[in-house]
């Protein structure tokens, strides 16, 4: 197959975002980009506030995880993250 016959839009992986997006995902591990550490996301240590929520490494104290409320959006930023393991 040539790669344009494999390219689809994101609507095509609406199931496989379904399975991550509408679950408990306290009992996912998340490997921390700054050390290496592996916690499970209800492990991490959150920081809140009016704006959103912090959620960092328990082994570093780096940010894994930025919540961030703004009208008419929840912005999510794991960039702190090297993988997000979530369970089937």
């Amino acid at each position: 197959m040539q790669m344009e016959e494999m390219r689809l839009d994101g609507n095509a992986a609406a199931g496989a975002l379904r399975d991550v997006f509408a679950r408990d995902v306290t009992d996912a591990a998340a490997l921390c980009r700054g050390c290496g550490h592996r916690a499970m996301l209800g492990e991490l240590l959150e920081y809140g506030h009016a704006m959103g929520i912090v959620l960092r490494c328990p082994g570093c104290d780096g940010v894994m995880i930025r919540l961030v409320y703004t009208p008419g959006w929840l912005r999510i930023d794991g960039s702190g993250m090297a993988v997000l393991e979530i369970p089937r």
